[in-house]
């Protein structure tokens, strides 16, 4: 075998990088979940895996074939896995139960809201729970994949208007453009026939800090969201940044307290279970020279850089990880980690560790 020959393979080598070393657009460039197309391919995505080469292939790499293991490694940890925190599981269960205990319900049927500050989990918590329960239902009815569209996930629209969100959910829906003398009623009507025909069980709305019920408009698309809570026989669920401080006030605001059941995220505390979800990210990484366990003995370093943000804690592992493929250095130390700055939020609140 001759490595460096730019023309060859190491022998393998596809098995290994599978579907990781493919540069189409179509593998690179990810269709967001906000459109039905996207929402289904995150649902149907496997688990990111990755398998290193014993030491002598690796050692053995050069030219192309060491680009592409390291592009490959890259991409993986880009990605890595979701990390299961008591906030994801809590949400998932909740959601669950209240989709159960909406199934014959003809009004008043009660959502979920998950609040709590930027980067504590709140949209993957969402996701999560959309991804088990349209996994769930495709394995009880096999035979209506093509007919069926359990899950909906939209994202609230900035200074938004009840139009601008009926044509939220037209647009994950994959309704054609809508003609400008359509006006709200119509798109929503369109909406809630396509949904209910299609039997969506399941509304997640994401961004609802974006809602502002001290404006005209926010309160118009307050009202509009409890349209179609009231016109769809499904469970809403929203997150949103500090929801409860945001829209529990007034008239409108202590009717969605009252269908709605809170959970709130928070920064996670340096405890065992801190710990255990830095373990989890340790175990997923794939680097040649790392120690495991190095970084569960920096739990309070990195408790302290991340402010016990789930968010921040991932963005720098994956970070660190990237950048020791990239120096060659194969291994994740505090002085890495060091370098890497994380979001403001975070960085702001920075505490020093010992």
């Amino acid at each position: 075998m001759v490595v460096n020959d730019s023309t060859a393979k190491t022998e393998g080598l596809e098995d290994v990088l599978g579907w990781e070393a493919m540069t189409s657009d179509e593998r690179d460039r990810r269709e967001p979940t906000m459109t039905l197309t996207g929402w289904r391919r995150f649902v149907q995505a496997p688990a990111a895996t990755f398998s290193l080469l014993d030491a002598q292939r690796w050692q053995a790499l050069a030219g192309t074939d060491r680009d592409l293991y390291n592009e490959a490694r890259i991409n993986y940890h880009s990605e890595m896995i979701v990390v299961a925190t008591s906030i994801v599981r809590e949400v998932t269960r909740q959601g669950r139960l209240l989709s159960m205990l909406n199934r014959r319900e003809i009004s008043a049927r009660r959502g979920l809201i998950v609040s709590g500050a930027q980067t504590t989990g709140k949209t993957t918590a969402l996701k999560q729970l959309g991804r088990t329960h349209e996994l769930m239902v495709r394995q009880r009815y096999p035979h209506q994949l093509t007919d069926r569209i359990p899950v909906v996930y939209v994202t609230t629209p900035p200074k938004g208007s009840p139009r601008k969100l009926a044509m939220e959910f037209a647009r994950f829906l994959g309704l054609p453009a809508v003609n400008r003398g359509y006006n709200t009623t119509d798109i929503a009507d369109a909406v809630c026939q396509i949904m209910i025909e299609t039997r969506v069980d399941l509304v997640l709305v994401d961004e609802l800090h974006n809602l502002n019920l001290a404006t005209a408009a926010g309160e118009d698309m307050s009202d509009h969201l409890k349209y179609f809570t009231e016109h769809l026989p499904a469970t809403f669920v929203y997150a949103g940044i500090d929801v409860e401080r945001r829209l529990f006030t007034g008239v409108r605001g202590k009717q969605i307290a009252g269908r709605c059941v809170l959970i709130n995220t928070r920064p996670f505390p340096c405890t065992a279970e801190w710990k255990a979800m830095i373990a989890t990210l340790e175990n997923a990484l794939r680097l040649h020279h790392h120690e495991p366990g190095t970084l569960v003995r920096l739990s309070r370093y990195l408790h302290g850089r991340t402010g016990g943000m789930i968010g921040s804690l991932s963005h720098l592992i994956r970070a660190a990880a990237q950048l020791a493929i990239l120096d060659g250095d194969e291994a994740i130390t505090r002085k890495l980690m060091d370098s890497i700055p994380v979001d403001h939020a975070a960085e702001s609140d920075r505490t020093p560790a010992a």
